[in-house]
Protein backbone atom coordinates (compact mmCIF):
# COMPACT_ATOMS: atom_id res chain seq x y z
CA UNK A 1 0.00 0.00 0.00
CA UNK A 2 1.60 3.00 -1.25
CA UNK A 3 2.30 5.71 1.88
CA UNK A 4 0.15 8.87 1.66
CA UNK A 5 2.50 12.23 0.77
CA UNK A 6 2.68 15.10 2.92
CA UNK A 7 0.76 17.13 1.12
CA UNK A 8 -1.95 14.49 1.17
CA UNK A 9 -1.98 13.74 4.92
CA UNK A 10 -2.06 17.68 5.54
CA UNK A 11 -5.01 17.88 3.39
CA UNK A 12 -6.91 14.94 5.06
CA UNK A 13 -5.73 16.71 8.34
CA UNK A 14 -7.60 19.93 7.65
CA UNK A 15 -10.65 18.07 6.17
CA UNK A 16 -10.86 16.06 9.92
CA UNK A 17 -10.50 19.69 11.83
CA UNK A 18 -13.41 21.32 9.27
CA UNK A 19 -15.24 18.67 10.30
CA UNK A 20 -14.36 18.27 13.77
CA UNK A 21 -15.06 22.35 14.47
CA UNK A 22 -18.20 22.03 12.50
CA UNK A 23 -19.74 19.61 14.85
CA UNK A 24 -18.46 21.05 17.70
CA UNK A 25 -20.03 23.84 16.67
CA UNK A 26 -23.03 22.50 15.90
CA UNK A 27 -23.46 20.93 18.55
CA UNK A 28 -22.53 23.88 20.93
CA UNK A 29 -25.05 26.54 19.16
CA UNK A 30 -26.82 24.92 16.22
CA UNK A 31 -26.29 24.51 12.71
CA UNK A 32 -27.70 27.91 11.71
CA UNK A 33 -24.57 29.36 13.50
CA UNK A 34 -22.32 26.90 11.66
CA UNK A 35 -21.55 29.40 8.73
CA UNK A 36 -18.30 29.30 6.14
CA UNK A 37 -17.53 32.63 7.57
CA UNK A 38 -17.38 31.21 11.55
CA UNK A 39 -15.82 27.92 10.45
CA UNK A 40 -12.98 29.70 8.78
CA UNK A 41 -12.21 31.85 11.50
CA UNK A 42 -12.66 28.84 13.95
CA UNK A 43 -10.11 26.56 11.79
CA UNK A 44 -7.65 29.68 11.11
CA UNK A 45 -8.29 28.78 7.38
CA UNK A 46 -9.73 31.41 4.41
CA UNK A 47 -13.09 30.53 2.87
CA UNK A 48 -11.61 29.32 -0.35
CA UNK A 49 -9.84 26.55 1.59
CA UNK A 50 -13.30 25.49 3.06
CA UNK A 51 -14.49 25.68 -0.68
CA UNK A 52 -11.05 23.59 -1.41
CA UNK A 53 -12.28 20.51 0.63
CA UNK A 54 -16.47 21.22 0.89
CA UNK A 55 -18.60 22.28 -2.21
CA UNK A 56 -20.82 24.45 0.61
CA UNK A 57 -22.00 24.14 4.02
CA UNK A 58 -24.71 20.92 3.05
CA UNK A 59 -21.58 19.01 1.32
CA UNK A 60 -19.97 19.58 5.05
CA UNK A 61 -23.19 18.34 6.90
CA UNK A 62 -23.43 15.60 4.81
CA UNK A 63 -20.14 14.36 5.75
CA UNK A 64 -21.00 14.71 9.72
CA UNK A 65 -23.80 12.90 8.73
CA UNK A 66 -21.89 10.04 7.32
CA UNK A 67 -19.70 10.13 10.45
CA UNK A 68 -22.49 10.01 12.30
CA UNK A 69 -24.12 7.29 10.89
CA UNK A 70 -21.08 5.33 11.10
CA UNK A 71 -21.10 5.90 14.70
CA UNK A 72 -24.61 4.81 15.38
CA UNK A 73 -24.11 1.73 13.21
CA UNK A 74 -21.61 0.76 15.93
CA UNK A 75 -23.94 1.51 19.14
CA UNK A 76 -26.79 0.07 17.33
CA UNK A 77 -24.81 -2.89 16.96
CA UNK A 78 -23.36 -3.74 20.29
CA UNK A 79 -26.96 -2.56 21.39
CA UNK A 80 -28.69 -5.30 19.74
CA UNK A 81 -26.11 -7.94 20.06
CA UNK A 82 -26.11 -7.26 24.05
CA UNK A 83 -30.34 -6.36 24.13
CA UNK A 84 -31.94 -7.33 21.01
CA UNK A 85 -34.33 -4.80 20.17
CA UNK A 86 -34.80 -3.47 23.10
CA UNK A 87 -31.44 -2.34 23.55
CA UNK A 88 -31.36 -1.43 19.92
CA UNK A 89 -34.20 1.33 20.37
CA UNK A 90 -32.82 2.84 23.89
CA UNK A 91 -29.87 3.04 22.06
CA UNK A 92 -30.73 4.98 19.04
CA UNK A 93 -32.31 6.93 21.36
CA UNK A 94 -29.05 7.70 23.43
CA UNK A 95 -27.94 7.97 20.64
CA UNK A 96 -29.98 11.09 19.48
CA UNK A 97 -30.12 12.82 22.65
CA UNK A 98 -26.18 12.97 23.17
CA UNK A 99 -25.80 13.86 19.55
CA UNK A 100 -28.62 16.27 18.58
CA UNK A 101 -26.90 18.65 15.91
CA UNK A 102 -25.41 15.00 14.39
CA UNK A 103 -28.91 13.39 14.40
CA UNK A 104 -29.83 16.82 12.82
CA UNK A 105 -27.65 16.49 10.02
CA UNK A 106 -27.93 12.62 9.40
CA UNK A 107 -32.02 12.64 9.53
CA UNK A 108 -33.73 16.08 9.82
CA UNK A 109 -31.36 18.61 7.39
CA UNK A 110 -32.24 18.58 3.50
CA UNK A 111 -29.11 16.03 1.90
CA UNK A 112 -27.60 15.11 -0.79
CA UNK A 113 -27.16 11.89 0.68
CA UNK A 114 -29.41 8.53 -0.69
CA UNK A 115 -31.22 6.74 1.58
CA UNK A 116 -33.35 3.63 0.48
CA UNK A 117 -31.88 2.72 -3.04
CA UNK A 118 -29.52 0.47 -4.35
CA UNK A 119 -27.21 3.42 -5.15
CA UNK A 120 -27.06 3.97 -1.11
CA UNK A 121 -23.32 4.56 0.10
CA UNK A 122 -22.87 1.58 2.01
CA UNK A 123 -22.84 2.72 5.13
CA UNK A 124 -26.43 3.87 5.42
CA UNK A 125 -27.24 0.33 4.44
CA UNK A 126 -25.30 -1.14 7.24
CA UNK A 127 -27.11 1.04 9.64
CA UNK A 128 -30.37 0.00 8.13
CA UNK A 129 -29.01 -3.66 8.67
CA UNK A 130 -29.08 -3.48 12.21
CA UNK A 131 -32.76 -2.86 12.22
CA UNK A 132 -33.11 -5.36 9.73
CA UNK A 133 -31.28 -7.76 12.29
CA UNK A 134 -32.93 -7.01 15.07
CA UNK A 135 -36.47 -7.33 13.35
CA UNK A 136 -36.05 -10.86 11.42
CA UNK A 137 -37.19 -13.55 11.06
CA UNK A 138 -40.56 -11.51 10.68
CA UNK A 139 -42.29 -12.24 7.30
CA UNK A 140 -41.77 -8.58 5.76
CA UNK A 141 -38.91 -7.85 7.86
CA UNK A 142 -38.06 -5.06 5.57
CA UNK A 143 -41.05 -2.83 6.20
CA UNK A 144 -41.25 -3.62 10.19
CA UNK A 145 -37.42 -2.14 10.73
CA UNK A 146 -39.03 0.87 8.18
CA UNK A 147 -41.75 0.93 10.82
CA UNK A 148 -39.23 0.43 13.72
CA UNK A 149 -36.79 3.23 12.30
CA UNK A 150 -39.60 6.26 11.75
CA UNK A 151 -40.95 5.68 14.99
CA UNK A 152 -37.90 5.76 16.95
CA UNK A 153 -36.79 9.02 14.95
CA UNK A 154 -40.67 10.10 15.74
CA UNK A 155 -39.89 10.08 19.00
CA UNK A 156 -36.07 11.21 18.85
CA UNK A 157 -37.64 14.37 17.28
CA UNK A 158 -40.20 15.10 19.82
CA UNK A 159 -38.07 14.17 22.60
CA UNK A 160 -35.53 16.70 21.64
CA UNK A 161 -38.02 19.44 21.09
CA UNK A 162 -39.38 18.57 24.22
CA UNK A 163 -43.05 18.17 22.91
CA UNK A 164 -43.07 14.18 25.47
CA UNK A 165 -42.67 13.77 29.12
CA UNK A 166 -38.85 13.53 29.52
CA UNK A 167 -39.82 10.76 32.17
CA UNK A 168 -41.26 8.12 29.92
CA UNK A 169 -38.73 7.91 27.44
CA UNK A 170 -37.89 4.42 28.39
CA UNK A 171 -41.10 3.42 29.02
CA UNK A 172 -41.98 4.92 24.83
CA UNK A 173 -39.38 2.94 23.77
CA UNK A 174 -40.05 -0.23 25.31
CA UNK A 175 -43.89 0.13 24.83
CA UNK A 176 -42.75 0.37 21.00
CA UNK A 177 -40.96 -2.68 20.81
CA UNK A 178 -43.54 -4.70 22.43
CA UNK A 179 -46.19 -3.63 20.14
CA UNK A 180 -43.58 -4.66 17.24
CA UNK A 181 -42.78 -7.79 18.51
CA UNK A 182 -46.86 -8.66 19.62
Amino acid sequence: MPTQTRRERAREERRDLILRTARELAESDGWDAVTTRRLAEAVDYSQPVLYGHFKNMNAIADAIALQGIEELTAVLRDARETGGLHGLAQAYLEYAAEHPAVYEAMFVRPTDLTFGSPESPTILKAAFDQFLAAVEPHADAETLAEVLWSALHGQATLNRTHRLRPTHRAARAELLVELLTR
